[in-house]
């Protein structure tokens, strides 16, 4: 099978699972195991923008240490993600780019190369994936274009999943106003498993 075709065939299998999903962290954790496994990478994760901190925090990831993922902050202002309002963002070599906030921890890690897109919603980046090798990489045309393809579904089903919990907890809240007695305490975040704090937000 060529490249081109198993990064058909992965977009295919993993849009299939991730909109047949009605649970954010579900979809978040497909799409970075898809991602890793269909590269062959060292690890990806997912990452959406924290709008009371400017920071992106992590959702999801596959492949990397808890070590690594615990660094620190990533502030949207000084990290690679002010990179993306412009699109994808290639990081051939992770030792000799000042884009990269935590240099000292990705070689530690063992990371060459970061591949990073946006996740844009309604026109708004929310947050970003980004995906890991342990070689210098120069990602194929291809291989940007899976990423940023399933970058955006995720994005979207994660969208979807949050309006889907939203109207389920309107109605049940419409049925239990029929019972005044029955009137209980339903709190929601917008996104299971995503901090409360973490949502959209328009990057002008």
């Amino acid at each position: 099978m060529s490249q081109h075709a198993m990064h058909y065939d992965t977009l295919l299998r993993l849009t299939r699972a991730i909109t047949m999903s009605k649970d954010p962290e579900e979809v978040a954790l497909m799409t970075v195991e898809g991602v890793t496994t269909s590269l062959h990478a060292k690890g990806c994760a997912l990452f959406m923008i924290n709008n009371k901190t400017d920071e992106l925090e992590i959702v999801s990831s596959f492949g990397l240490s808890r070590e690594y993922l615990s660094k620190g902050p990533l502030s949207v202002m000084s990290s690679i993600a002010q990179s993306l309002k412009d699109g994808p963002i290639a990081i051939d070599d992770v030792n000799d780019d000042p884009r990269i906030q935590y240099p000292e921890a990705a070689r530690k890690e063992g990371i060459k190369s970061i591949l990073a897109v946006p996740i844009v919603i309604h026109g708004n980046i929310i947050g970003a994936l980004r995906v890991y090798t342990s070689d210098h990489w120069e990602f194929t045309m291809n291989d940007v274009n899976l990423v940023q393809a399933l970058a955006q579904i995720a994005g979207m089903a994660i969208d979807m999943c949050r309006l889907h919990k939203g109207y389920k907890t309107s109605i049940e809240i419409l049925k239990e106003m029929r019972d005044p007695h029955g009137i209980r305490s339903n709190k929601w975040t917008p996104y299971e498993g995503v901090p409360a704090s973490v949502g959209l937000r328009a990057t002008n």
